[in-house]
């Protein structure tokens, strides 16, 4: 297995068109809580994970060379929690990336976000050319908020924006958080 970054408790490795992660997917996808901020909590097909979801995750980024989301797994375990996303936001540059992450509800409140957010931070500044990182979530989204905060990204901006289908909480609506390079030099100065 290739492993892209590995923290103290997570492997973050490319996801594969196997049926394992697909299954893996499945069940994330279904799960309504996890779900809750991303469509109300609606469930996804298995054909819509092998022909929609899984394609986006396996997609290259040339101006990275690799991969823009990765699985997360349980260091010690080898159990999958979910995924991390650290893509650009143009193709054919790494100047401005976004932060994501979609974690199963065994994963919450142990960290496990942050870390990762943190890990990816750090390598999208030191070594992927990375100038600015964002990342948005639903106004009523306080513990996706507190991740963001946590790994050190500060509020920039409060929006809203015409979604195909409302849910609960959209009508709040959305909020940008970032953290530029300069900003983050200064913390590790620190």
């Amino acid at each position: 297995m290739h492993v892209f970054l590995e923290t103290e408790q997570l492997v973050l490795r490319p996801f594969t068109d196997t049926g394992s992660d697909i299954d893996r997917l499945f069940a994330l996808d279904n799960d309504p809580d996890v779900m809750r901020f991303i469509n109300g909590g609606r469930p996804t097909s298995r054909e819509a994970i092998r022909a929609q979801t899984l394609p986006r995750l396996l997609h290259d980024h040339p101006c990275f060379g690799t991969r823009g989301y990765w699985a997360a797994d349980e260091k010690t375990t080898g159990r999958f929690l979910g995924w991390f996303a650290f893509r650009p936001l143009d193709e054919q540059s790494p100047l401005v990336v976004e932060l994501g992450y979609r974690l199963n509800k065994a994963a919450w409140g142990k960290g496990y976000a942050t870390q990762g957010s943190r890990a990816l931070i750090d390598k999208g500044f030191t070594d992927l050319g990375v100038q600015r990182v964002t990342a948005n979530t639903m106004t009523v989204n306080t513990r996706s908020r507190r991740v963001m905060e946590k790994a050190g990204l500060s509020f920039l901006r409060s929006f809203t924006e015409d979604w195909p289908e409302t849910i609960p909480g959209s009508e709040h609506g959305d909020v940008e958080y970032e953290l530029v390079r300069a900003d983050w030099e200064q913390e590790q100065r620190r």
